[in-house]
């Protein structure tokens, strides 16, 4: 990790995941699912817990949005997109609000913990699709 990425993990109050991120819990993840299956895991996973509340979803275009008031309050969009038949991206995008303009690298840590609920949900494949571009 540079300097400069870590600055941006603890100095910042946005973390999003994406194809090729520099940092690998923060990669997009893929799922053996369908899009429909997979929104249904992400909604009640975010039901059961008691730290989220479901502020707005969109099944048409596979987002959900949602409050944390786990200790910090924060801001997730959750994005889900079937890329091929059994093979679902789940992306997650959380802003961290507070007083101050960074969260100590909170909103960068609470991903790899979304992640890891999904994982004992759905059957995980991979974290990027361009190590396996054939498939």
């Amino acid at each position: 990790m540079s300097f400069r990425q870590t600055i941006t993990k603890y100095f910042g109050n946005h973390a999003e995941t994406s194809e090729n991120h520099w940092d690998a819990n923060l990669q997009t993840h893929y799922f053996k699912t369908t899009k429909e299956k997979g929104l249904q895991a992400v909604e009640e996973y975010f039901k059961r817990s008691g730290s989220y509340e479901i502020v707005a979803q969109s099944k048409e275009h596979g987002e959900i949005s949602v409050n944390y008031t786990g200790g910090r309050k924060a801001f997730i969009i959750a994005t889900v997109i079937m890329v091929k038949p059994y093979r679902t991206a789940i992306d997650f995008s959380v802003t961290t609000e507070s007083v101050l303009p960074f969260d100590f690298g909170f909103s960068h840590n609470l991903i790899p913990k979304l992640y890891s609920q999904l994982k004992k949900e759905l059957t995980f494949l991979e974290t990027s699709m361009t190590k396996n571009a054939d498939l």
